[in-house]
């Protein structure tokens, strides 16, 4: 067996960019897979996730339209999300005392209970994208991550009704 030669640092790659956005989508897509797994016992879908955590992080009743707009969808698909969770008994409804055209959306008790599990399923998932980094490599990420998100003006993820969660 020949002796390991140690190898000459790899030139640069002409254009990581394509490399570094496929990467990110089959990490993402690996993150979405996961967390649709871990939330199937809880028998949420990954769009009713987002909406109980968004409502959690709001910290008081939400208005339907704002729900919208922070997971950048139409109206009618929050309308629907949430009649799912109201049958579920995981949120609540009720006419906006300002604005009576206005619909609030907010936690039931049922669904303040439900977000642990929620958030053990979330990291569960992430956990089996992330495990193989050691704590400097996830730290690395964490910061990089944020620099994208801060560059591009990040609204439904970063901004003040983050649900990504404490930095």
């Amino acid at each position: 067996m020949p002796p390991h030669t140690p190898t000459a640092p790899s030139q640069p790659r002409a254009d990581t960019t394509l490399e570094l956005a496929e990467l990110l989508t089959h990490t993402s897509r690996r993150l979405r897979r996961g967390s649709i797994v871990q939330l199937a016992p809880l028998g949420l879908t990954y769009a009713q996730a987002r909406v109980l955590r968004l409502v959690a992080a709001h910290g008081r009743p939400l208005r339907m339209a704002d729900l919208a707009a922070q997971l950048d969808v139409v109206p009618r698909s929050v309308t629907t999300m949430v009649d799912a969770l109201e049958t579920a008994g995981l949120v609540l409804r009720h006419a906006d005392p300002g604005d009576r055209r206005s619909v609030l959306v907010m936690l039931s008790d049922d669904g303040g209970l439900l977000l642990d599990r929620l958030e053990t399923a979330r990291r569960d998932s992430a956990d089996e994208v992330f495990g193989g980094l050691d704590a400097t490599q996830r730290h690395q990420l964490l910061d990089l991550l944020e620099i994208l998100c801060e560059r591009g003006s990040c609204v439904t993820c970063c901004g003040p009704h983050s649900t990504a969660g404490p930095r």
